[in-house]
């Protein structure tokens, strides 16, 4: 079995699709939208097969988000290497994103570090 995609509702569709492309190598496809709905998408690509859908529309709601809640908490990427987590940790950092944690090595192991991302959504970088 293979996951297909994970999707997230954002408020703004172009930053986030940047945000993206810029730091995690995204591919974008065009943008689709359901005038019917208001809805408009894109889905974007990542180097292993992986994609991302993000989405928005007029009549979305956008509660406060807290990180310690049920359901969705982050999205993690492998960026291969500790000085890659610790490269694109202090880029992001120097461009203005929080770092929530890290880089470090947790307790089961992992070389990581989180950011908040747009619209603070998390984001786990991780070896």
């Amino acid at each position: 079995m293979k996951l297909e995609h994970i999707a997230m509702y954002v408020n703004d569709l172009k930053n986030t699709r940047l945000f993206f492309m810029q730091y995690f190598g995204a591919i974008s496809n065009k943008m689709y939208h359901n005038p019917q709905t208001g809805l408009r998408t894109y889905f974007l690509s990542f180097e292993d097969g992986a994609r991302l859908e993000i989405m928005s529309r007029p009549d979305m709601s956008d509660a406060p988000k807290n990180n310690l809640r049920t359901g969705l908490i982050h999205i993690s990427f492998c960026v291969g290497s500790k000085e890659r987590v610790d490269a694109l940790t202090e880029q992001l950092r120097a461009d203005g994103y929080a770092v929530i944690s890290g880089p470090r090595t947790t307790g089961d192991g992992y070389y990581e570090s989180c950011i908040e991302g747009p619209e603070r959504n998390l984001i786990e970088i991780t070896e």
